[in-house]
């Protein structure tokens, strides 16, 4: 294993009710700017439980972060909340919502344009941050990751502040949500699993194990959890496959990829995709052009995960990658750029901006502009 320091500082609440706990977790007195997404927790019974939670606070109401949190849509909120002179955050949503407002809570504090601090990648003088996590998806509830664009330039850059104080995960709230909603959710979990975990063999056992395992329950829920939203434990499952995906649980000591995510962070910058479906498309067309240096994990992912004990190595391999495409086709996911409209121009635009910036990803710092163009070539 690798030197490692782990932290992992926010306090997770997890249950049924739970978003009454919201007056124990945030101090008295605090002026709080509560940010919300489009509205549907008007619709499921959260936002009337967050109000009477908030009861003798002062509490300014931001709303419409949209998927994929905007520049223009937070510069609005941090000029709100420095109005108000707002000292706590609480976002109320999902991984949108979260992302964004890690933003907000460094962008208040911040004399200059928010956007400065996307660009500049971290930002640690910031606002305490509490949510209320309504789509299990990022894992943003309990990491200090975000991913914020910019409309007018079609950008979308990964941005890193603080951890949450505090999250709630009550599972009752994602009874409602849309069924493509949760089957994102479900591969945006798979992947970030993925990206921490198909990288160099025998790093660590126990990583490998928790890692197995949370993509283990996702396959074996997957069906179900899509049938039955409504299945208290089975939702539950799935909201904390989803947190300790990327809360560090499984990085410890270990190599990390995220090339997938790189790569499909620009599809939802050009395209509007949702990032789940990129990830969706990318991750198998990623194995298919890096199998030579996968091969390992590979097969070793095929035999725990999908009993794949027959064949040669690469015949193993192969049928593992299509397991995991037949997997993201189940949950009614697109699987190929064409699939999603997407064509030879995004690939060359994206090989384009990788060679401007003059960026390489994945656990080697390897894949380049003009791998990610085989990659993408591969998703075709």
């Amino acid at each position: 294993m690798e030197n490692f320091i782990f932290q992992n500082p926010t306090k997770l609440i997890f249950g049924k009710g739970m978003i009454g706990q919201l007056a124990k977790e945030i101090p008295a007195g605090k002026r709080i700017l509560v940010t919300f997404g489009g509205g549907s927790v008007r619709k499921n019974g959260v936002y009337d439980q967050v109000k009477e939670a908030l009861k003798g606070f002062e509490v300014t109401e931001f709303w419409g972060i949209e998927a994929n949190p905007k520049i223009e849509t937070l510069r609005k909120a941090i000029e709100l909340g420095k109005e108000k002179k707002v000292d706590y955050l609480l976002a109320v949503g999902g991984g949108s919502v979260i992302d964004g407002t890690k933003l907000i809570s460094a962008g208040i504090l911040y004399e200059g344009d928010a956007w400065d601090l996307v660009l500049k990648g971290c930002e640690k003088h910031t606002l305490p941050l509490g949510t209320v996590l309504t789509l299990p998806a990022t894992g943003s509830e309990m990491n200090s990751g975000a991913v914020i664009s910019r409309k007018e330039t079609a950008e979308k850059y990964p941005f890193y502040s603080n951890y949450p104080v505090f999250s709630i995960l009550d599972p009752t709230v994602t009874y409602t949500l849309p069924p493509y909603q949760v089957a994102c959710g479900i591969a945006d979990t798979f992947v970030h699993v993925m990206e921490q975990y198909m990288t160099t063999p025998g790093q660590s056992r126990l990583m490998d194990r928790w890692a197995e395992g949370i993509v283990h329950t996702l396959i074996e829920i997957a069906p179900e959890v899509l049938r039955k939203q409504d299945n208290y434990e089975l939702m539950s499952e799935f909201m904390l496959c989803a947190t300790m995906g990327l809360n560090g649980f499984v990085a410890m000591g270990v190599r990390q990829d995220w090339a997938t995510h790189m790569i499909g962070h620009e599809l939802t910058a050009l395209h509007g995709l949702t990032h789940g479906a990129t990830l969706a498309i990318v991750l198998p067309g990623l194995w298919r052009t890096l199998k030579q240096k996968k091969m390992a994990k590979l097969v070793q992912y095929g035999e725990r995960i999908w009993h794949i004990d027959q064949g040669t190595d690469e015949e193993r391999a192969d049928k593992a990658i299509q397991k995991t495409e037949e997997f993201f086709k189940s949950l009614g996911l697109p699987t190929r750029l064409g699939d999603a409209g997407i064509g030879e121009e995004t690939i060359l635009e994206i090989q384009k901006r990788f060679t401007q910036r003059q960026v390489a990803f994945g656990e080697d710092q390897d894949v380049t502009a003009e791998i990610a163009g085989q990659i993408l070539e591969n998703c075709k």
